[in-house]
């Protein structure tokens, strides 16, 4: 395979990818390539990943358990530091019990390695992430996409379908920022005998978790906690299931028990909720800002704000104008959206005061 004329043909495109070195450590202050940046980029919704608290945490969890695990949860990885984190993450969530994944496509793909035998159907929403396409995929299960958020589409898909199934959905949807309706999920996932699934990566922490009875729920714990990792929660003989069918959890490593302590205060800190009110203040504020200036930003009450572009070349030209005025930004382009509806994805913090905000949504007005 000629690779150089693979990468040339995807440069042509405009959507070539490339990795900018991080000299600082994750906030809403960046240094990329040796040049500080205000970040809009990070999904650290509530500025937790360089917390004091946080940090201090996973120091005295280095000194308590050391830096690996060491092997897998079912051999020797599983210590103290993981347990007390499942059981605070089933306390909050207020399921019976929780399981630790080293991250949410290895979580996703766990939920999929361990039902593979007992599903017939699957349906999931247009605009899921990745990872749960690829789960789907990778292990073999039938695959239906309906329509994003169209409760309709999905009514009719699944009444022509027969068996045990599955409807799964993002509840924050990751590049569009909007929410899915649980409650109307599931009362088709009840009524259709479905189990229904939700990928809850860019909610968790942000926004109360909604968990219907005997429904899967999966979160990660490296944007809104700011640490790593992810967590698959629900009813106790689901989680054991889980342990002795999910591939991913049984051959992996566990992550370090350090970064678990670390997770444990971030926890604390989501919910004594002075990070959250900080967040959900700055969505406000860059919603009413952009309107008064006439931005034409999606509707999106997350801290994932999306401006449509519509074209590759364009949305790069404008996240590099603004890299260039000290702003990071990035341009989300094919394959992660479709063509069409390539964007810039801004993504607020806890942390970004509203100068920052007013700053940058300026520059992007006078960019288009």
């Amino acid at each position: 395979m000629n690779f150089s004329e693979k990468l040339l043909a995807i440069k042509k495109s405009h959507l070539y990818r490339s990795r900018k070195v991080s000299e600082s450590a994750q906030d809403t202050q960046i240094i990329i390539n040796g040049k500080s940046l205000i970040n809009f980029c990070s999904n650290d919704y509530l500025s937790l990943a360089n917390h004091t608290l946080v940090k201090e945490s996973l120091k005295q969890g280095v000194d308590k358990f050391g830096v690996g695990s060491g092997a897998s949860h079912l051999v020797s990885g599983h210590s103290r530091a993981h347990h007390d984190l499942e059981e605070a993450l089933a306390d909050y969530t207020q399921q019976e019990r929780a399981l630790l994944f080293s991250t949410g496509y290895s979580a996703n793909l766990g939920v999929f390695s361990a039902l593979s035998d007992e599903l017939d159907w699957v349906l999931q929403d247009k605009l899921n992430h990745a990872s749960l396409i690829d789960a789907n995929q990778l292990i073999g299960l039938p695959l239906q996409r309906y329509l994003h958020n169209n409760i309709e589409s999905l009514n009719k898909k699944i009444s022509k379908q027969s068996g045990q199934g599955m409807i799964v959905t993002d509840n924050i949807f990751s590049m569009d920022g909007d929410q899915a309706n649980i409650d109307d999920l599931q009362k088709i996932s009840n009524f259709s005998n479905a189990v229904l699934m939700q990928d809850d990566a860019h909610g968790f922490g942000v926004f109360e978790p909604n968990i219907p009875k005997n429904s899967i729920y999966m979160a990660t714990l490296g944007k809104a906690a700011g640490t790593m990792g992810a967590f698959v929660a629900g009813n106790a003989d689901f989680i054991e299931f889980l342990i002795q069918k999910s591939r991913p959890y049984i051959y992996t490593t566990a992550i370090s028990p350090a970064i678990c302590t670390a997770t444990l205060k971030s926890l604390d800190l989501i919910k004594q909720g002075e990070q959250k009110a900080k967040l959900l203040a700055n969505i406000d504020f860059f919603r009413n800002f952009s309107e008064a200036i006439g931005l034409p930003i999606s509707k999106s009450s997350s801290a994932i704000q999306p401006l449509i572009i519509g074209n590759s070349e364009k949305s790069l030209k404008i996240s590099q104008q603004l890299f260039e005025q000290g702003f990071y930004v990035g341009a989300i382009r094919p394959p992660t959206v479709p063509k069409g509806t390539e964007r810039l994805r801004i993504t607020l913090n806890a942390n970004h005061s509203q100068s920052q905000i007013e700053q940058l949504l300026a520059c992007i007005k006078n960019a288009l």
